[in-house]
Formats: structure tokens, C-alpha cells, sequence
């Protein structure tokens, strides 16, 4: 088959390259314009361009999808499917209906739950145990397409969404491959989802990262996990900002406030929650790289009391 492949950052990466390696061929990309990233702005290729720069394969990047010069170079194109993996733009049924065998997405959740942009992050948050890639027919509406293939891939205790979303990739190149032989077979059967299980995934935004100190220790050592590394979970402390890399549930339930340092050791910072304590063990101040709490602590002087804040105290 002729495929056109659709994707942009590092999770849609092994996707193409399975597809590359595959009997069918991909006659070109699309993928997101070059933007300015980083503290000095500048202007980077996404990892899928770098892809194709190095496999000498056809680009794409419009600004905007229904641009007529785009539409018409897909058309030149004359794909029989386009693979759509983390492309992060809505597809118009101008697109949708332009391949004869249709649009099949790789998304990174068992679908009907975490329809949106951020499954692998949310499935974490939530606190889910497992998750996995569910590969689709596209349709006008947020994940909503027909299921084609569906695998779980568990989440271990310690992942944060740097960690799962690798695996979570790979499998996705695999399933997609596999996909496209059983499209080609004649073998896939579509499920409809059941929209009555749905739940959203929507893309996070960097004040998602702002720590609720009423919320159990639970839940706001999902949110460290699932918010790393982007865009991070931050309190402040003192008016400056910490940014949590790593933290682990206590055993302590402590009558203290929530927000409140209820202990301070060499190697960790506990701190009281809505339910249980929190053990701060990596953070990164502001202005400052990451470092364990250790090293924080040989340089800096933190006493019990102290109130972490989720604002700072001019917002406060």
C-alpha cells in the first residue's frame, strides 16, 4: 500500500520507522512546522522531520490543514491510507475521506478511556495500573473512530510518563504494522466504542503542574509521576519554586496541615497532605538543576513547620 505517515514528536518516531521497515511503502510525511523551543528560542526539526531528513523521505509541514497547496501535494501523493500517530492537529474530512482505505490512528490509551492528547500522562495521574495502544479508523470526532487493535501495557509503580511512553511507542509501531497487514488481509473487524465509558485526556497546560496539598499523598505522588517531565509538579516554598522530580508516599498520617513540613532529615523533606505525608527526595529550585534533597539540604537550612504553598505569596 501507499501510505502517508502523520506525526510529530519523540512517541510517533517508532511508529514511522516500523512502517519504513515494512512491505508497504511510505511515499511522504506531514508533520508539524519547525518551532522555536528551549530557553534560547531556537528553531528545532521534530523528531519525525529528523526521520525523514535522514531517510531521504518527501515532507510536509503546512500551517494550516486545509490549505489548498497542502491538499493538493497529499493529493499528488495518492495515498490508499494515512497512519496518524501523535500528530497533534485535528485532521478535517477533507483529509479524512482522501484515502480509499481510510485514516487509522495510533492513540496511547485503551480506548474509550483517555480520549484526548494526553492519555499517557492522564492514565497515570488517575492512578490506573494498566493502559495500553488502541489502533483506529479516524472519524470527525476526538478518538472516537472504530477500535481496529487494541494490546496493554501495565503500569509499573515507579513510571512517570518519560518512562512509559517509550514502551507505549514501540508497541504502537508494532500494532500498526500489524494493522496494515490485516487491512490489506481483509481480517479486521471494527468495534464501535462505547461512548458511555469514555473519559477525557486533555492536553495538559504548565499550571496542571500546581500541587494541591489537600489531596492525598496518592494522588499527588500520581501527579509528580504523570506530570514528568512536562510540564512538572511545583509548589513554592518560601516564594521560590519547586519543581518535584521525585517523591514517595509515607506511612506517617500526621494531624499538621496539609502543605506543612512535618519532618526534615538528611536525605528528605516529609511533608503532610489531605490524606498521609509526602517524602520530597528530588527537587529542582528555581534558576537551579535538579538535584536530590540531599544535596538541597547541605546548602540550605529547612525546619519542621514550615508551609509549602501552592501559590506564591503575592498570589496568595
Amino acid at each position: 500500500m501507499r501510505i502517508v505517515f502523520m506525526g510529530t514528536p519523540d512517541f510517533a518516531v517508532p511508529s514511522l520507522e516500523a512502517l519504513l521497515k515494512s512491505d508497504d511503502q511510505v511515499v511522504g510525511v506531514v508533520t508539524q512546522p519547525d518551532r522555536p523551543k528551549g530557553r534560547g528560542q531556537e528553531v528545532i526539526p521534530s523528531p519525525v522531520k529528523v526521520v525523514c531528513q535522514r531517510e531521504g523521505i518527501p515532507l510536509l509541514q503546512p500551517l494550516k490543514m486545509k490549505d489548498p497547496a497542502f491538499l493538493d501535494a497529499l493529493r499528488v501523493w495518492k495515498p490508499d491510507v494515512i497512519a496518524v500517530t501523535a500528530f497533534g492537529r485535528i485532521l478535517p474530512p477533507v483529509i479524512l475521506t482522501l484515502p480509499p482505505r481510510g485514516c487509522i490512528n495510533v492513540h496511547g490509551s485503551l480506548l474509550p478511556k483517555y480520549r484526548g492528547a494526553g492519555p499517557v500522562q492522564w492514565a497515570i495521574i488517575r492512578g490506573e495500573r494498566e493502559t495500553g495502544i488502541t489502533t483506529m479508523f479516524m472519524a470527525e470526532g476526538m478518538d472516537t473512530g472504530d477500535m481496529l487493535l487494541r494490546e496493554t501495557v501495565e503500569i509499573r509503580p515507579d513510571d512517570t510518563a518519560g518512562t512509559l511512553a517509550p514502551r507505549l511507542a514501540d508497541v504502537g509501531g508494532r500494532l500498526l504494522v500489524e494493522t496494515m497487514r490485516r487491512l490489506k488481509a481483509g481480517t479486521l473487524t471494527p468495534e464501535r466504542q462505547d461512548d458511555a465509558q469514555a473519559t477525557m485526556a486533555p492536553l495538559l497546560k504548565k499550571e496542571d503542574g500546581q500541587i494541591d496539598w489537600t489531596l492525598s499523598a496518592t494522588d499527588i505522588a500520581n501527579r509528580v509521576r504523570g506530570l514528568s517531565p512536562w510540564p512538572g509538579a511545583f509548589t513554592f516554598v518560601h516564594g521560590e519554586r519547586w519543581t518535584l522530580w521525585r517523591v514517595a508516599i509515607g506511612e506517617e498520617f500526621p494531624a499538621a496541615s496539609p502543605g506543612t513540613v512535618t519532618k526534615v532529615t538528611k536525605d528528605r523533606v516529609e511533608v503532610a497532605t489531605g490524606g498521609g505525608t509526602i517524602h520530597i527526595l528530588d527537587i529542582q529550585p528555581s534558576n537551579s538543576r535538579r538535584m536530590t534533597m540531599a544535596q538541597y539540604l547541605a546548602g540550605h537550612r529547612l525546619t519542621e513547620g514550615l508551609s509549602l504553598q501552592a501559590v506564591p505569596p503575592s498570589q496568595s
